[in-house]
């Protein structure tokens, strides 16, 4: 309603406070523990064996995914038990890894940048992990969650999930000098690699970026990237980049006879519920994002002589 048909902000705002009490949101909702976590952690679900994971996938249920997927349904961030859950995950959650309070970030990059995201679109102060996360990127200009482990050279999904959280910061609370300085050299690593191809060799640095995922969770690709520059620009008023350009007409010859768009992967492992039809399927989602980045690039791309 907001991004494809320009409904009236009081219809889609109406729309969405549903979002609590009816479909996916409140199914998800109902799963939430008694303290406001899900199943009993901040990244890994409570008694999650190790096995599990290499058998089956990551798992996809505890805290973290759950609050992002929340903020993908649009639950209003202003809602009573948007409140209580901040609260909650805020007063309870530890993350795994140190112990650390939920609000003030892991060690990791990936984790802090959707942490900033989820947190900024709900209200909550993240501008500690924001500082941490300018102070971290790589001299490429992007980030990579295996800095801790002596990485020099930023990745793409490491960088799309710090930048999706600068700009919902942005977004919040306008920013700062420092943290529009850190998303702009995020967005040049991007773009000089025309969102999908090696600088070194111009080939894809990984096919499967090119192949269209949902949900993202953590994962890249290059619809993914195309919303978020699409946000980013919504919220600047910059023009697109002709960089873009690629990876639009790659996207656009994706499009199916009946107008929609399929789903080629999901990320394995343990979920609340499933949300798509299956690979080769037509997905809603997929087709949302894809409509909305294609519309934004036809009104906004200049014209050609």
């Amino acid at each position: 309603m907001r991004d494809l048909i320009d409904a009236p902000e009081p219809e889609w705002r109406a729309e969405r406070a549903k979002v609590e009490t009816e479909g996916w949101g409140a199914r998800l909702l109902s799963f939430q523990d008694d303290d406001g976590q899900w199943a009993g952690g901040a990244f890994i679900p409570a008694h999650f064996e190790e096995r599990e994971w290499s058998e089956h996938g990551q798992p996809w249920t505890a805290t973290c995914f759950s609050l992002s997927q929340l903020r993908e349904f649009g639950l209003d961030p202003s809602s009573e038990r948007a409140r209580r859950t901040v609260e909650k995950v805020g007063a309870n959650a530890r993350w795994e890894e140190g112990g650390q309070p939920y609000w003030q970030g892991e060690i990791e990059e990936c984790i802090n940048g959707r942490t900033v995201a989820d947190g900024a679109y709900f209200g909550v102060d993240v501008s500690t992990i924001v500082e941490r996360l300018v102070s971290e990127r790589q001299p490429d200009g992007g980030w990579n969650c295996e800095r801790i482990n002596g990485s020099t050279c930023s990745s793409f999904a490491s960088t799309i999930n710090v930048l999706e959280g600068l700009l919902e910061f942005e977004r919040a609370t306008g920013g700062t000098a420092q943290s529009k300085a850190a998303r702009a050299a995020g967005e040049e690593y991007l773009l000089k690699r025309h969102l999908f191809r090696g600088l070194r060799t111009g080939e894809p640095a990984n096919k499967r970026f090119l192949c269209l995922c949902h949900p993202s969770r953590w994962h890249y690709d290059i619809l993914r990237a195309l919303d978020y520059f699409r946000a980013s620009a919504l919220l600047t008023g910059a023009a697109p980049d002709p960089r873009l350009g690629e990876a639009i007409d790659r996207l656009s010859a994706r499009r199916l006879e009946d107008g929609t768009w399929p789903l080629d992967w999901s990320p394995r492992g343990r979920v609340w519920f499933v949300l798509d039809d299956g690979p080769d399927k037509p997905s809603p989602w997929v087709t949302l994002k894809a409509m909305r980045v294609l519309k934004w690039w036809a009104a906004s791309s200049p014209v050609a002589p």
